[in-house]
């Protein structure tokens, strides 16, 4: 299978200065499935927790982050016994090719589920050509 380069992978940067951070806590990597079609890509993004206020997205000089924040489960009155399910933030950046038309971007959050739907341009989707006789 060929090696696609519309959408490309930031590399991931682990924060190890805490200055870089403007709110302490653990931030993770969001796992990411990405497909496409002819006419679009598709990127599903797993977010845990995060709820649609308080997720993201933002598309700058061809690069799209996403950031998402899980509010702490327990409340102020509760004591913590047991911590198996870790909360925090979520942060991913990619990196858009000229190929997807980046004013026709669509995003779906549902059940923790982040659909990003990335159109191509037209002049990037393959058509066919007929062959008319003389």
């Amino acid at each position: 299978m060929a090696e696609t380069k519309e959408l490309q992978v930031k590399e991931k940067q682990e924060l190890s200065v805490p200055g870089e951070q403007t709110k302490a806590g653990p931030v993770f990597t969001p796992s990411v499935d990405i497909f496409e079609t002819e006419k679009e890509m598709t990127l599903l993004a797993d977010l845990p927790g995060v709820k649609s206020d308080k997720l993201n997205i933002d598309l700058r000089d061809n690069v799209l982050t996403l950031t998402g924040e899980v509010p702490p489960w327990e409340g102020a009155e509760e004591e913590d016994l047991m911590i198996e399910y870790e909360i925090g933030r979520y942060f991913r950046q990619f990196t858009l090719s000229e190929v997807i038309d980046q004013d026709k971007i669509g995003a779906q959050l549902n059940d923790g589920v982040l659909r990003l739907t990335l159109p191509k341009v037209e002049k990037a989707m393959p058509r066919k050509i007929s062959v008319k006789a003389s």
